[in-house]
């Protein structure tokens, strides 16, 4: 559930990213100076340097809006990162952990930056590498590093539902994640009943 509650706010993350950047696309083909340059009679009836110039629009659009989506996926990266890190090490949990009283422990730097990573790789970095390898077209390249997103994410998932319950993430970092008791007290569960 911690986990849930992490990844949905990287799907908003995500969700917000995707907006901006598809405005910041609708932006770039409405204000496009090269298409007012070549008048319609002109690219029609002209001889091939016109057509010639009108793919060569074409083609620096099409890198732009491709720049445009790389950017994102790796605002995305890297947003889910920082999330996880500073929360990792100022707190010792992310939101998730927070709302279910648990924690990460050792709350080091070095293992917050560590299981970070780890996390950002198995939950977003993958899949936004295979998207941007796609976009660029590198469909074999996109396929394989999709496949390698999907387990990479089900190895560090299924790791969590073990009898020791680390995840990739944690055997990586050298971390565990703990119960946290509430401030100023014993866990709930744990108080003297009088």
């Amino acid at each position: 559930m911690a986990w849930a509650v992490d990844f949905a706010l990287v799907l908003v993350a995500a969700y917000l990213l995707a907006l901006l950047t598809f405005h910041r696309i609708a932006e770039l083909l409405t204000d496009v100076p090269g298409l007012s340059a070549l008048g319609g009679w002109e690219l029609l009836g002209a001889d091939g340097d016109a057509r010639h110039r009108a793919g060569q629009l074409a083609l620096s659009l099409w890198q732009q809006v491709v720049l445009l989506v790389v950017e994102a996926f790796v605002l995305l990266v890297m947003g889910t990162f920082v999330y996880h890190w500073a929360a990792l090490a100022l707190t010792g949990r992310t939101l998730g952990k927070k709302l279910l009283g648990l924690g990460v422990a050792p709350r080091t730097g070095r293992a917050a930056a560590l299981r970070a990573a780890v996390t950002t790789v198995t939950d977003v970095g993958c899949f936004a590498l295979a998207c941007c390898l796609l976009v660029a077209g590198a469909l074999v390249m996109a396929v394989a590093v999709w496949a390698l997103a999907v387990a990479l994410f089900w190895a560090n998932a299924l790791a969590a539902l073990s009898p020791r319950g680390r995840t990739l993430a944690d055997r990586i970092a050298g971390t565990c994640v703990v119960r946290v008791p509430p401030p100023g007290g014993e866990h709930p569960a744990r108080r003297p009943h009088h």
